[in-house]
């Protein structure tokens, strides 16, 4: 146990310093061979994780590109500037709206998705706005929250979602009825606590007529029509691959390669480019951390948390919502979502209690927000920010984080009771 827990923490140590010429994902596969060399985890273990994150990460790498595609024909900037013009120049209206824009890219692509893409538009679109550097940190900060507190309604809105899925076998609609109610009442407490939080720092008019229009922004007007027919064939995909048992990542992915051929013969897009700018660490790192996160499992951290949520359970179904909700969110903030949801996982599927995987998700997708190591969508988010000019630190951020995540975590949970 004690040789697991000092490969897992030197592992995230590098993945969180992130050291020039050592990417997250060649860091977690370091970590794998330790964990094998040092016998913590067999091959067996190996190919166990493989068939548990196969269809997460493949799906994910599916939804980044899409999202890449829509990115460079325009989609989110004419969003963000749609959103922007309908807020009528109120300082306060632009704040709620931006949360709304931001819970809804959560939604259909990923928390990851919101990060790498809608981040960098709204940051750029508050400095046209010429906001002082108070509003541009609660207007950034608020839109880094809600990309996670948001990515809870389906199946694709997180990683996490997918590998709990798909490891108690739990159906796209399945999991959208269990999962609705708590994920809007996570988009309300968010929205609710966030604008009282920053309520001094949000301008109370915005000139708007700075901005563009947002029909300009469209890059490839065909392409930006489509996009809308592709999506809803994508979605309503998701749910015949439930009746049919057909992976996730069959939708995900091979819906991204069509969509990558179109935009490829409208010339919208260089593919090339846009393959090799797909995070493909990220099937690396997951592959990577899970193994070595196995070697906790083989150490005994699972048949401990197994105590523990059987503990809660016995006193109580309602506290056993909140506890294994909290006791994730705790793990998470500390040893980051990803291998949180794995060890969860493993520990209810021991339990026997599957009906508080969806607490273990609420807990891992919002848990996070506490620290900055929490999630690998806040440490992107993170880097993206440090690349355009604004800094951010750990104390400041841990400021915010600890006060309104557990009041976001506790009304979303009480969608499960």
């Amino acid at each position: 146990m004690v040789l697991a827990v000092v490969i897992f923490l030197l592992t995230l140590i590098f993945v969180i310093w992130q050291p020039k010429g050592l990417k997250i994902g060649t860091t977690a596969v370091i970590g794998a061979v330790l964990a094998l060399i040092f016998k913590v985890v067999s091959f067996e273990d190996v190919i166990t994780v493989i068939d548990i994150v196969w269809d997460a990460t493949l799906a994910f790498i599916g939804i980044i590109i899409i999202s890449m595609i829509l990115d460079e024909i325009g989609f989110f900037e004419w969003a963000a500037l749609k959103m922007a013009k309908f807020s009528g120049g109120s300082g306060k209206k632009m704040f709620v709206y931006s949360l709304i824009l931001g819970s809804i890219v959560a939604a259909f692509f990923a928390n990851d998705g919101a990060a790498l893409i809608l981040t960098p538009i709204i940051l750029s679109k508050m400095r046209v706005l010429k906001l002082d550097s108070r509003s541009i940190f609660a207007f950034v900060m608020a839109g880094g929250f809600i990309g996670d507190s948001a990515s809870n309604p389906l199946v694709i809105s997180n990683l996490t979602n997918i590998v709990t899925a798909d490891y108690f076998h739990i159906g796209f609609w399945e999991y959208t009825k269990e999962m609705f109610l708590p994920n809007l009442l996570s988009i309300f407490a968010s929205i609710i606590v966030l604008y009282l939080f920053f309520r001094k720092d949000i301008p109370k008019k915005v000139n708007i007529n700075l901005l563009k229009n947002p029909q300009e922004a469209i890059k490839n007007r065909f392409m930006f029509k489509f996009s809308w027919i592709f999506l809803s064939f994508l979605l309503i995909g998701y749910f015949i691959g439930d009746i049919y048992h057909i992976p996730v990542s069959i939708f995900a992915f091979g819906g991204a390669i069509i969509f990558l051929i179109v935009a490829a013969k409208q010339k919208a897009i260089k593919p090339w480019l846009t393959l090799k700018m797909a995070p493909w660490q990220v099937v690396w790192f997951s592959i990577g951390l899970y193994i070595v996160v196995f070697g906790l499992k083989n150490g005994g951290l699972t048949d401990e948390l197994t105590k523990i949520i059987l503990y809660l359970n016995n006193l109580d179904e309602r506290i056993a919502v909140f506890g294994v909700g909290f006791l994730s969110a705790f793990l998470s903030s500390i040893m980051n979502n990803m291998p949180t949801i794995m060890i969860m996982d493993i520990a209810l599927d021991q339990a026997n209690l599957q009906n508080l995987a969806y607490a273990n998700i609420l807990g891992c997708n919002l848990g996070p927000k506490m620290t900055p190591i929490g999630s690998l969508a806040t440490l992107l988010w993170l880097h993206i920010l440090a690349n355009k000019g604004v800094k951010i630190g750990w104390g400041e951020y841990m400021k915010v984080g600890f006060i309104i995540t557990p009041l976001v975590l506790a009304f979303s949970l009480l969608g499960l009771i």
